[in-house]
C-alpha cells in the first residue's frame, strides 16, 4: 500500500519523465499518508487512444490513480490529490503541449489485498 497507476497518453511517451515522477509520487505517499516507502508501489501504462471533450488532438492525458487502505481522512486523501496535480507539470517535457490531467484516490479491500517479495 499505496497501490499507485499512471494512465498516460502516448504521445507523452517521450517527453514524460516516468521515473522521476514515479519517484515524486511515492514520496508523496510516504509524506501525506504515513506509507512505508517499500510499500509503495508505482506502475505506468500507456494508452493509445484517448479522447478528451471534443477535440482528441488538443489534449494530452494522464490519469493517476491511488489504492489506499481504509482509514484516511478525506482531508488526507484530498491533500494527496492536490499535491500529485501540483507536481505533474515538473515530469511533463515543454512539448507535451496541454495536458489534461486527473487523479483519484480510493482505498483498496484491505482484506482481499496482497503483496510480496518474490524470488531473490
Amino acid at each position: 500500500m499505496p497501490l499507485i497507476t499512471v494512465d498516460y497518453t502516448d504521445r507523452l511517451a517521450g517527453s514524460f519523465d516516468r521515473r522521476g515522477f514515479g519517484l515524486a509520487l511515492n514520496r508523496l505517499a510516504v509524506k501525506l499518508l504515513d506509507a512505508k516507502p517499500e510499500k509503495c508501489k508505482t506502475r505506468f501504462r500507456r494508452t493509445g487512444e484517448n479522447v478528451v471533450g471534443a477535440d482528441a488532438e488538443t489534449f494530452a492525458l494522464v490519469v493517476v490513480e491511488v489504492g489506499i487502505f481504509p482509514g484516511r481522512s478525506a482531508a488526507a486523501k484530498a491533500a494527496l490529490s492536490e499535491a500529485v496535480l501540483a507536481a505533474l507539470p515538473e515530469y511533463l517535457g515543454a512539448e507535451a503541449g496541454p495536458v489534461q490531467a486527473a487523479v483519484q484516490v480510493g482505498e483498496l479491500d484491505h482484506l482481499a489485498y496482497r503483496s510480496a517479495v518474490l524470488g531473490g
